[in-house]
C-alpha cells in the first residue's frame, strides 16, 4: 500500500500506511511527490471556540459507516491515521467538531480490498447527513461537496480545505483511486453544520 501525501495548512502531511510502518514510504517512482519538510507548522492554532467536546464516533448512513473516532496529532509534519483502518482519526490540533470557527479534520485509511472506514467516502453525495457523536452530544452536518483531488493538486487547495479561520465545518479525507500499486488521489468531503 502507498502513503497518502496531503498538504495541510501549507505544510506537507504524510498519511501513513494502515500497518503503521511510517519508515517504509514508497519509492519516488511510486508516489507523485516526496514528502517535503514543512515550511510552516503542521499544527495550526486551535479553533477559538472549542465546540462541544472531542469526537467519539462518526455516522455516515448514506454509505453505511459507523466508526469510532480517536484524536491524532501531527508529528514532524506527519499525520498518521489510526493503524486500525476501521477507526477514524481526528486532527486534535485543528477545530473540534461543533466549533463555530475552523475546519474539524477527520481522516481514515482506505483499504483497496475492503474494510476501511472511509472506503466509500467518494460515494457520499452532497446533501448526505453526517453525524459526529462527541463527549457531550450529537453534532449534525450536511455534506456540501465531495471532491477527488489528484495527489499533486491537493497541495494547491490545502489552505482553503484545512482553513482554521473559516466558519465551523467538517472536512473528511481519505485515499482514493487505487491503481494496483498506489492511491492516485484523495477524496475530500466538506460538510456544514445543520443550523
Amino acid at each position: 500500500m502507498a502513503c497518502v501525501l496531503l498538504a495541510l495548512l501549507g505544510a506537507w502531511v504524510v498519511f501513513g500506511r494502515p500497518d503503521g510502518d511510517e519508515a517504509a514510504l514508497p519509492s519516488e517512482t511510486n508516489t507523485p511527490t516526496r514528502p517535503v519538510e514543512p515550511t510552516t507548522s503542521a499544527t495550526a492554532p486551535r479553533s477559538e471556540n472549542p465546540g462541544r467536546g472531542g469526537p467519539r464516533r462518526i455516522l455516515l448512513p448514506q454509505i453505511a459507516v459507523s466508526a469510532q473516532v480517536i484524536p491524532i496529532a501531527a508529528d514532524g509534519g506527519s499525520l498518521t491515521p489510526p493503524s486500525n483502518p476501521r477507526v477514524v482519526g481526528w486532527w486534535s490540533s485543528g477545530a473540534q467538531p461543533g466549533a463555530s470557527i475552523g475546519s474539524a479534520v477527520l481522516t481514515a485509511h482506505t483499504v483497496h480490498t475492503g474494510g476501511g472506514a472511509f472506503d466509500d467516502l467518494d460515494k457520499l453525495r452532497p446533501g448526505a447527513i453526517v453525524t459526529v457523536i462527541s463527549s457531550t452530544g450529537r453534532i449534525r452536518y450536511v455534506a456540501t461537496s465531495v471532491t477527488n483531488y489528484p495527489k499533486r493538486s491537493l497541495a494547491k487547495h490545502a489552505a482553503e480545505l484545512f482553513d482554521q479561520t473559516t466558519r465551523g465545518r467538517l472536512v473528511l479525507v481519505t485515499c482514493e483511486d487505487w491503481n494496483g500499486e498506489v492511491y492516485l488521489s484523495n477524496a475530500v468531503v466538506i460538510a456544514e453544520p445543520v443550523r
